[in-house]
């Protein structure tokens, strides 16, 4: 069952696949009808799902989910991620490579292998006040509260020195 991801309860599990490139205002209107038609049909074990879909700065693509009525299963992640990797091959675009890191520089966003972070981290061209996307968050309340912090409030510091 699909919801406005606004209403999902805080405790809800998210989610969050980080495009390697912007995604254009078309592609997100599609990727967001697709994400919707999913998210509509998704069960576990013959349950109706409670999700909702959030896109943001057009390159991250956020599913939450509320547990309070039906918990995902095996079987719905793996379909959550067999959806995502269709998007991937219809929009050629890498959703699913967690091996990068994706942050401010300036006002952009920018998107980097990880060792390239690790990189400009050794020559100072990012610091601990770096803003960065930790999209290791588990709920809505922390993808809410700590998914765009400086790079000292999450799993990037390890890099800063």
């Amino acid at each position: 069952m699909l919801i406005d991801f606004k209403n999902l309860p805080d405790d809800s599990r998210v989610w969050v696949y980080q495009a390697n490139r912007k995604l254009s205002d078309d592609e997100v209107a599609q990727i967001t009808e697709l994400t919707n038609d999913f998210l509509t049909k998704w069960t576990a074990h013959g349950a109706e799902l409670e999700a909702g879909l959030e896109i943001k700065y057009n390159r991250f693509i956020v599913l939450g989910l509320n547990q309070a009525n039906a918990s995902a299963s095996g079987c719905s992640i793996d379909a959550s991620v067999h959806f995502i990797q269709s998007l991937q091959e219809k929009f050629d675009v890498d959703l699913l490579d967690k091996m990068n890191v994706t942050f401010y520089s300036g006002e952009y966003i920018a998107y980097k292998p990880l060792t390239d972070f690790r990189k400009m981290a050794k020559d100072k061209s990012v610091s601990k006040n770096t803003v960065v996307f930790n999209n290791l968050v588990n709920t809505k309340e922390e993808y809410l509260e700590n998914w765009e912090v400086p790079a000292t409030e999450s799993w990037h510091n390890r890099f800063l020195s």
